[in-house]
C-alpha cells in the first residue's frame, strides 16, 4: 500500500530521515511510534507528499510520488484522508461547513447528497445534531470528531493520523482511540497513526513501527512490540527513566 525506500531527509545540519525503509499493510493500523524529535511527523507528511525526500523511493500502490508532476500527485492523494494534531478545522465555518468542504471542493455531488453524506459522517463520529456549532463552542475531544468524519467522508483508502489524541485527558483519549477503531472496522481503510500514547496505542494497532535514529528500528505486531527484547525498544515501552535511550 505505502512502501519507503532508503529515504534520506534533512534539514540543514540535522539528518531526520537515515535510509528509513517501511511497508504499510493494506486495509490494517499501523502504529508509528518512538521518542520525541525523531521525526514522526516529517515521516507521514513525505507519505502523503506534503515533504519530499532527499533521496529515497515512496510509493502509494506502487505508484512513485517523489519528483512527480503536482497535477499527478493531486490525483495520488485522493486515495488519502488525514487527521491533524489540532484537527485544523476552519473556524469560520459551522461543524457541517467543515465536514462538506472535501466534498464540495473535490466532487460534482448536489447539495443534497453532500448533506447525505456529510450527516452520516458526522453520525458515525457521534456527533449527531451538533451541524450547526462553530469551532469555539466545540470541546478538544469534539474538534477531533469533527476532523475525523471530515476525514472520512471521501472515503478514502487511506488516513494519516498525526498524534490524534494530543491535549485530551485520559478519558477522552480512550474514546477517540476507541472511535478510530471503530471506525477502521467499519470502513477497512488503511490507517497510520503516529502516536505518544504507550501502551494505550496497542489495543488498537495491529502493527507498530518504531522510529529511532533516522531508521525503523523495529516492525512487528503490536503483541510483539509489548514484548520485545530488543533493548532501546524494550527501555521505551517500559519509559524506564534510566538514562538517555543507546543503541546496543
Amino acid at each position: 500500500m505505502i512502501s519507503l525506500s532508503n529515504v534520506y531527509k534533512c534539514f540543514g545540519t540535522q539528518t531526520v530521515l537515515n535510509g528509513l525503509d517501511l511497508e504499510i499493510p493494506a486495509g490494517q493500523i499501523t502504529a508509528i511510534i518512538g521518542p520525541s524529535g525523531e521525526g514522526k511527523s516529517v515521516l507521514i507528511k513525505h507519505m502523503i507528499g506534503l515533504m519530499q525526500p532527499d533521496s529515497g523511493q515512496i510509493e502509494v500502490d506502487g505508484e512513485s510520488i517523489v519528483g512527480i508532476r503536482r497535477s499527478k500527485l493531486n490525483q495520488i492523494r485522493e486515495k488519502f484522508g488525514m487527521l491533524f494534531q489540532n484537527a485544523a478545522l476552519f473556524d469560520s465555518m459551522n461543524v457541517f461547513e467543515n465536514v462538506a468542504f472535501p466534498l464540495q471542493e473535490k466532487t460534482k455531488l448536489s447539495k443534497d447528497e453532500i448533506s447525505v453524506r456529510v450527516l452520516s459522517a458526522l453520525e458515525d463520529v457521534g456527533l449527531k445534531n451538533v451541524g450547526h456549532k462553530f469551532t469555539d463552542e466545540l470541546s478538544g475531544g469534539m474538534k477531533k470528531r469533527v476532523g475525523l468524519a471530515r476525514a472520512v467522508v471521501l472515503n478514502p483508502k487511506i488516513i494519516l493520523f498525526d498524534e490524534p489524541t494530543t491535549g485530551l485527558d485520559p478519558i477522552i483519549k480512550r474514546a477517540i482511540h476507541q472511535l478510530i477503531k471503530e471506525t477502521h472496522a467499519k470502513f477497512g481503510f488503511t490507517a497510520v497513526i503516529v502516536s505518544h500514547e504507550i501502551p494505550e496505542i496497542f489495543d488498537i494497532a495491529q502493527n507498530v513501527a518504531m522510529l529511532y535514529q533516522g531508521k525503523i528500528l523495529q516492525f512487528a505486531s503490536a503483541d510483539e512490540i509489548r514484548s520485545s527484547t530488543h533493548p532501546v525498544v524494550k527501555q521505551f515501552i517500559s519509559g524506564s527513566l534510566d538514562g538517555p535511550i543507546q543503541m546496543i
